[in-house]
């Protein structure tokens, strides 16, 4: 099976040529604070705006971003993620900025962030938070937070093995996504987060991605030590984006009597 990681990465090359040659307005929102909204007490959703992917396919063909993400906000999400890359997820930053204007959600661009170019890109779009690929990154991850930090962007620092790990705390991560998620296949491995959180530090905020689909799920995350949960593809795929979450997190429907 080709490598699928190397074939996004080659679109991204020819998207960052041409995003050095353009100018764009600067974005003057305040930042929202995401590392605050998902480490409050209780396990927290980054619910994920996610139209298809490589590996699934379309996963929600027909999308209402501004009612997707109002949904999210009504239901209990504490952030929102959003996939923002075009030729593989069919998203774009436009979904970004749109989903940050109708709700008071801090939003976070997830996307294969490969020049600092990029971060630029993010800030003026309007994100409060970027993803940042370890695998992707490399030693090239301190050199990225660092250039966050600057521009006053969270970075959630996605690990999917004890080699990223070790790289992501090194470089100063302290928002640490475990992705179960691998990036040449796509296949999903939920033993990943159980086996990598023992070891990361207290003081990090971490974070389970992919493969969260019950309440069961949520609740094993929970019991190990997560702060929140990164769910997409349960959330696209259900009929009912809002009962999903509540199924999720444990809540009654809204309006309905305990």
């Amino acid at each position: 099976m080709a490598n699928r990681l190397e074939a996004i990465l080659e679109v991204k090359r020819r998207e960052i040529a041409a995003l050095k040659k353009t100018r764009v307005r600067r974005y003057r929102e305040p930042r929202r604070d995401f590392a605050a909204a998902i480490a409050q007490h209780g396990v927290r959703l980054i619910a994920e705006i996610k139209r298809r992917s490589p590996s699934r396919g379309e996963i929600r063909g027909t999308l209402d971003v501004e009612e997707t993400a109002r949904t999210f906000e009504r239901h209990g999400a504490s952030a929102i993620s959003v996939l923002t890359d075009r030729t593989f997820f069919g998203g774009s930053l436009d979904d970004l900025a749109l989903a940050r204007r109708v709700t008071r959600l801090p939003v976070l661009r997830k996307d294969f962030l490969v020049d600092e170019v990029q971060l630029e890109e993010s800030k003026r779009a309007g994100a409060d938070a970027v993803l940042l690929i370890v695998a992707v990154l490399g030693r090239r991850t301190g050199a990225f937070l660092d250039r966050c930090r600057a521009l006053d962007l969270d970075a959630l620092v996605e690990v999917h093995d004890e080699r990223e790990l070790h790289l992501a705390l090194g470089a100063g991560g302290r928002l640490i996504g475990v992705n179960n998620r691998d990036l040449e296949r796509f296949e999903v491995d939920r033993s990943i987060a159980y086996r990598l959180k023992p070891l990361i530090p207290a003081r990090c905020i971490s974070v389970a991605e992919s493969g969260i689909a019950s309440r069961s799920d949520v609740i094993g995350l929970a019991d190990a030590g997560f702060a929140a949960c990164l769910v997409g593809e349960a959330l696209m795929r259900s009929s009912d984006p809002g009962a999903a979450i509540d199924g999720l997190l444990g809540r009654m429907p809204v309006g309905q009597a305990p």
